[in-house]
């Protein structure tokens, strides 16, 4: 199985079932901002494999960096906006 296509197909299959696996265990398997933070942290990796390999940014780094960064800091900002009731 060398397609890269395929490989990351597996691998969404895997983060995906990885996802619904954490939030089954719900809240009582630790605390839900460490669960909501495990849960987008697989979020980011899922989109990240999207368009590394779908879209064909592993070709491009400029624009995969960038996409990086992007996705990134809206991925802390969604963190922020989930946690912030906890911290008030």
């Amino acid at each position: 199985m060398t397609d890269p296509l395929t490989r990351a197909w597996i691998a969404l299959i895997a983060l995906g079932l990885a996802t619904t696996a954490i939030a089954a265990l719900g809240p009582e398997a630790g605390a839900p901002i460490r669960l909501g933070a495990i849960i987008l942290g697989v979020a980011f990796l899922k989109m990240r494999l999207i368009l590394t390999r779908y879209l064909g940014l592993a070709d491009v780094p400029f624009w995969r960096r960038g996409f990086d960064v992007t996705l990134g800091l809206f991925v802390l900002l969604l963190f922020a906006l989930y946690s912030a009731p906890a911290l008030v």
